[in-house]
C-alpha cells in the first residue's frame, strides 16, 4: 500500500492482460516444436551453479544434438564424467515479442559425448555452429522430462 501525504492508502491498481491461457504440451508436441526451431540454450553445472550457453541442435530420434566448441567449459565438463553423463536442461523456445504469444520447451536429461567419428562427421554436416572457433565434437542428450507450454489467447 501506498501513503498519500493526506494520510490515506490507496492499493496500486491491478494490472491487467491481455486474455492469454497457458496450456501445457504432452512430450510428442513438445519435442516436434523443438525440432522446429534452430536455437536453444542448455543448462548444465558449472563449479557448482548453473552456467546457459546458447546453442545450435537439431533433433535425431527424440535426442537433441549439439556441437561442441573445442576448449569450451561444457567439452571440459564431459570428458571429466566419461560415459555416465552430465545432467543438463535444454530449452528453447518461440514467443512473439508484440503479441506474448508463442511456446517454451524443456527437455531434461543426460549430455554424453558422441565418440564415433562417423556419428560426428555426420552431425558436423547437418550442424554448423554460429560462432566461429573449432567445433570438432558433438553432445547427445537424451531427454528423461519433456515439458512445455503453449501461450494461446484466450478462448470465450
Amino acid at each position: 500500500m501506498k501513503s498519500h501525504p493526506a494520510g490515506t492508502t490507496t492499493d496500486p491498481p491491478a494490472v491487467g492482460l491481455p486474455g492469454r491461457r497457458l496450456d501445457e504440451l504432452g512430450p510428442d508436441e513438445a519435442l516436434e516444436l523443438l525440432a522446429s526451431v534452430e536455437l536453444g540454450r542448455i543448462v548444465f553445472t558449472r563449479h557448482a551453479l548453473p552456467a546457459v550457453r546458447p546453442v545450435n541442435h537439431l533433433l535425431d530420434s527424440g535426442d537433441v544434438i549439439v556441437r561442441v566448441q573445442d576448449g569450451s567449459t561444457l567439452a571440459a565438463l564431459l570428458a571429466s564424467q566419461e560415459d555416465a553423463g552430465v545432467v543438463v536442461a535444454y530449452e528453447a523456445d518461440d514467443i512473439d515479442p508484440g503479441t506474448h504469444l508463442g511456446w517454451s520447451v524443456v527437455a531434461t536429461g543426460y549430455a554424453t559425448a558422441i565418440t564415433d567419428p562417423h556419428e560426428i562427421e555426420r552431425y558436423a554436416d547437418l550442424l554448423r555452429p554460429w560462432v566461429e572457433g573449432t567445433a570438432s565434437g558433438a553432445v547427445r542428450i537424451t531427454p528423461d522430462l519433456v515439458t512445455g507450454f503453449r501461450l494461446r489467447p484466450a478462448g470465450r
